[in-house]
């Protein structure tokens, strides 16, 4: 657009040099006319006077001759003496033009003649007008030639550029659509080779193949970081291994949606001990458990060709055994429990994982699969420690595949609750200060009907969700206070956990106090565990829960405290004996100055109304020495002391 501008500011003032070019011919030939007019009525005038006398027919002569004032602006006739006998004078209004040129040129000066006799003088000055008009005409013609001369050219410069541009804008705009919607960088050499681009110049091509390049390369840059961050979402921190949503790719690409026709199995592996780790051993502890776990599903699923190994969320992982049938894919649980129970002796664990296995094909939707797997999941919890089940589709008949897994879980439970097979275990807080009263958390196992020990989270947790817990929590309380009498163990303080439904529930809190008003002695040593979040939920029944276990002389601790919205209104309305702070405020404390700060914190205000505060999750010298120097009561883990029969 510059250089259109610069072109037409050239043509202009070619233009107007045109026109001054014009202008100054005009008026020198204007000039040269007016003097060639003065000459010849110079020569005219005194051809005519020369041999006249001066009578009065002269005068009238010269008065009719000149009445008309065509030929002279002015004349003026003298006698011998110079006096003058008379005057003509026909003022002309010259164009303005002409008017300055006669100016500058002074051309139409007076003119003198004298005859032979000397007695006629005359003085006359001769009229241009018709040479002013031509002249008029003249500039005219010659400023319009020029600016016609001047115009077309601009017109037609404009009409090129305005093409020019418009087919370099398509050009360019071919171009970015080829990069832009085809995303293909390298197919823009074929754009940029073709004749509508060479016709533009040869000068654009190196310039449009360097950007070319540069695109190409940059997609590349932007591809290969693409490809970065998407493995980063994908992959999971602890293990490495693939996450929930490759894994979900993975299916939909490779399976659900696969062009040719496939089969094989899916295996979902569940940790069965992790949330324990967690919370007894720490957090640390429970990673080592999870890549444990990892590393032996790694090795087992590595001798199937093809297979894929992921992790779906903290606890569950999955395989996909293309072209394994699930005849064979039971071996592959065979193993699996193998390795796990060698795992499970290695690591002193009361469990590692189960696991579930169904058959898929192609088609097959990942939602419907997930929900079959999940009930293999819960039959394999059911059986047996590290037990593995097959689902197979003559199994879901009758349209029951949706409850299959809880109806056997609440089958499992209920034997339990009705063989009252449960082993009890007690782990010790120590105290921490010679007048501080600590106590042993009994913990329990539950079994099946082949004494073969349940994974407990996973148990608790089916019968919280099938409305169970109530009955769990009575067998548990009951084998607990025949286990204290029948050891007589009635002069130690022992912790007993309840769940926060069986806690708000109006029927057990009625039954509790029964029971404990039955054998008061033993209830003034017990210490029931409720967690905070559970209390939490409903802070009213929460408070009808503690004042009856105040009324019967026990007490209450707040368990995986800190994990809340915690308050000190919580603390006043509540009233608990004890905290038991979360072990994730535990696990590196020694780094974690904000964790200790939060425990100092918890500590004075606990102190002021009469409320010990004890720390789980112990795992190391250093741990326990931070928590001294905090003023903690007593402190609870492996470091302190592991599980053990009563």
């Amino acid at each position: 657009m510059a250089g259109f501008k610069k072109l037409i500011f050239i043509q202009i003032i070619s233009w107007l040099l045109c026109v001054a070019a014009g202008s100054y011919f005009i008026s020198v030939s204007f000039d040269n006319a007016v003097s060639e007019a003065q000459k010849n009525a110079q020569a005219s005038v005194t051809n005519y006077i020369n041999d006249l006398s001066f009578d009065d027919n002269l005068v009238q002569n010269l008065k009719k001759s000149l009445a008309d004032g065509k030929t002279f602006s002015s004349f003026t006739l003298r006698d011998y003496q110079g006096a003058e006998v008379f005057n003509v004078n026909s003022p002309i209004d010259l164009p303005l033009f002409a008017d300055f040129i006669q100016s500058i040129f002074n051309s139409a000066r007076p003119q003198f003649a004298v005859n032979k006799a000397a007695d006629i003088k005359v003085e006359f000055t001769v009229n241009i007008q018709h040479l002013a008009e031509q002249l008029q005409i003249s500039l005219f013609i010659i400023i319009f030639i020029s600016a016609v001369l001047v115009i077309i050219p601009i017109i037609l410069m404009q009409s090129i550029f305005y093409q020019l541009n418009k087919s370099i804008s398509m050009t360019v705009s071919d171009v970015i659509d080829v990069y832009i919607n085809q995303n293909q960088a390298g197919e823009l050499e074929t754009v940029l080779d073709s004749s509508k681009l060479k016709s533009l110049g040869k000068d654009l091509v190196p310039s449009f193949n360097r950007l070319s390049h540069f695109l190409k390369t940059k997609n590349e840059y932007i591809q290969s970081e693409a490809l970065s961050i998407k493995h980063e979402a994908y992959k999971d921190v602890i293990t490495a291994l693939g996450n929930r949503n490759m894994f979900v790719e993975y299916y939909e690409k490779n399976i659900e949606n696969s062009e040719q026709s496939t089969f094989g199995s899916l295996a979902m592996i569940r940790c069965s001990e992790l949330q324990a780790i967690n919370q007894s051993r720490g957090y640390q502890k429970g990673d080592e458990y999870v890549k444990g776990v990892a590393d032996i599903i790694k090795h087992i699923s590595g001798t199937y060709a093809g297979s894929q190994l992921f992790r779906l969320n903290s606890s569950d992982f999955a395989v996909v055994l293309p072209h394994i049938p699930l005849k064979e894919a039971e071996r592959f649980g065979e193993n699996l429990q193998s390795r796990f129970t060698q795992y499970q002796q290695n690591q002193e664990l009361s469990s590692v994982a189960n696991t579930g296995i169904v058959g898929y094909e192609k088609g097959k939707p990942l939602g419907e699969l997930l929900s079959v797997v999940d009930n293999a999941m819960s039959m394999a919890q059911s059986k047996q420690i590290n037990a593995w089940h097959v689902q197979r589709e003559s199994d879901l008949v009758n349209n029951v595949s949706a409850g299959f897994g809880n109806q056997n879980w609440r089958k499992v439970i209920n034997e339990v609750i009705e063989s009252k097979r449960v082993h009890l275990v007690m782990q010790n807080i120590m105290p921490l200060g010679k007048s501080i009263k600590a106590y042993a958390e009994i913990q329990v196992r539950f079994k099946t009907e082949d004494n073969q020990v349940l994974p407990t989270a996973s148990f608790l947790a089916m019968a919280e969700k099938l409305g169970m817990a109530v009955d769990i929590d009575k067998l548990i309380i009951d084998s607990s206070l025949e286990k204290v009498k029948s050891r007589n163990l009635s002069e130690k303080y022992f912790g007993l956990n309840v769940t926060a439904s069986s806690a708000h529930n109006d029927q057990f809190v009625i039954w509790l106090e029964r029971r404990l008003l039955k054998d008061t002695h033993i209830a003034s040593k017990l210490i029931f565990e409720v967690s905070e979040f559970g209390l939490q939920q409903n802070i009213k029944a929460s408070k009808r829960f503690i004042d009856m276990v105040h009324r019967v002389g026990a007490r209450v601790t707040v368990e995986r405290f800190g994990v809340g919205l915690t308050s000190f209104k919580f603390f006043r309305d509540l009233k608990p004996d004890f905290i038991k702070m979360d072990a994730s405020y535990t696990r590196g404390l020694e780094d974690d100055k904000n964790n200790q700060y939060f425990m100092r914190l918890m500590v004075d205000l606990a102190h002021r109304i009469g409320v010990n505060v004890f720390a789980e999750g112990v795992e190391s010298q250093e741990e326990k020495h931070i928590i001294e120097t905090l003023c903690l009561d007593g402190v609870q883990g492996y470091y302190i002391e592991k599980p053990k029969d009563i």
